[in-house]
This record gives C-alpha cells, structure tokens and sequence, in this order.
C-alpha cells in the first residue's frame, strides 16, 4: 500500500479547510492523505499571520523569501509535504490592500483586479496572476496548487448540499452571484446552516458524496480537481 500523502493549505479560514479537505477525499479516493493547514491554524514552523486573505498574503510573502524570493524554492516547505494548496475567494479580486491593513511591496500585482462577471474565469484567472506574484512566481510551479472559488468557498456548499437553491438552478452564473454564503440562511428552517466549523464538519460526508456532481456545474470546482489530479501525475 502506498504512503498517504502530505498535503499542505494555506487558505482564508478553517472553515475553508474542512470543504477543501472533504473535496479532496472525494478527488483523492481511494488514495489516503493527510492534510495539515498551515494558515490559518499556524504552526511552530510557520507561526500565526491571522485569518483571512491578508493572512494568506502574509504567508506567501514569508514562504517566498525563505526561499530567496521564490516560493519554489522553499526548501522546508517541500520537504515536509508532496503537495500544497493555496486558496483566496475570488471576491477578493474586489479588495482593495488596504482593507487587510497591508501596505504592498512594489513588486506585489495590483488590486482590484476584478473582470466583467460573466465569466467568472475572467476575474479567477486575474486574481490568480496577483496570488502568484505573492508567491513570487510568474507560472504555477509543481506541486503547487491554486485555489479560487468563485465568489467563495460557500458557492461550492451550497452547489453541494442546496441543488434546489433557487440561485443554483438558475444556470453556471451562480459562480458570479455576489454573496453566496447568504443562501446558506434562505434555506428551509429544517435545512439551513450557518458557515462555522461544527455545522461544516457535520456536513462532509454530504460535501464528499456530492463534490462530483459540484465539479460538473460550477467551472472553477471543476479545475481544482482537474489541477489537483494533474499536480500528482
């Protein structure tokens, strides 16, 4: 039997941890990993750079000068695991740097960077180019994968567990409805959930059963299981 595999994520929230994680067990299967989430959980190796995408900022930018201005070559990072995620919510494509209290270097790619929604790839794609230059690169090294849920992780719960949503059914333009973590609460009273860790845990088996069909409706679900499948073969 082989070795699982080490994964690493860097992402928004531990709430964002737990769908990733059910995601992967559903793209992964029958392969086991362990996944350990570097920011924002912080570790001894990698200390504490708060939440949100100013914390992933904040740890791109430290991974990258570890490793000379490459997060490539982040010796200890890629000793430690086979594989590692990267995750921003497309709406922050939206933020101004300012709005997570940084003062950007000026090598860092300018923000906002949103596009015209239709498409959502347009605006990911655009925001994509502005995480790899955090991490100090021009193209996705491997091993590396990006992560942009479109306009956030929560477009991918409610694709999962809600089918029924009135705003899901209506087409693949749910990928550009601005606030999907608001659907969460329009639900049927016996139905809906609030985004927090002991709601989304209980939920995973549900995330994981459904995360094919999410990768088959919503554009940007379906490229994290096709970058993750590409990123290990």
């Amino acid at each position: 039997m082989s070795e699982s595999l080490r994964v690493a994520l860097v992402a928004e929230g531990p709430t964002d941890g737990l769908v990733l994680g059910a995601a992967l067990q559903s793209i992964l299967e029958p392969r086991t990993f362990i996944m350990t989430q570097l920011q924002p959980e912080g570790s001894v190796a990698f200390g504490s750079l708060g939440t949100g995408w100013g914390g992933v900022y904040r740890w791109c930018k430290q991974s990258a000068a570890r490793g000379g201005g490459q997060l490539s070559r982040d010796d200890l990072l890629f000793l430690e695991y086979d594989l590692l995620i990267v995750h921003v919510d497309a709406d922050v494509a939206d933020k101004n740097y300012s709005d997570a209290v940084i003062t950007p270097e000026a090598c860092d790619p300018p923000l906002p960077c949103a596009q015209a929604c239709p498409p959502a790839l347009a605006t990911c794609d655009a925001l994509r180019s502005v995480l790899l230059g955090w991490c100090g690169e021009s193209v996705v090294p491997g091993r590396l994968v990006l992560c942009v849920p479109s306009k956030s992780t929560e477009a991918w719960v409610v694709a999962a567990l809600f089918p029924d949503d009135l705003e899901v059914v209506r087409g693949s333009n749910f990928e550009c409805y601005a606030d999907p973590e608001s659907r969460l609460a329009q639900q049927k009273k016996r139905h809906r959930i609030k985004k927090n860790q002991t709601q989304y845990r209980a939920r995973a088996g549900e995330l994981k059963a459904q995360w094919s069909r999410v990768s088959s409706k919503l554009g940007q679900s379906g490229r994290f299981t096709a970058e993750i499948r590409a990123a290990l073969t």
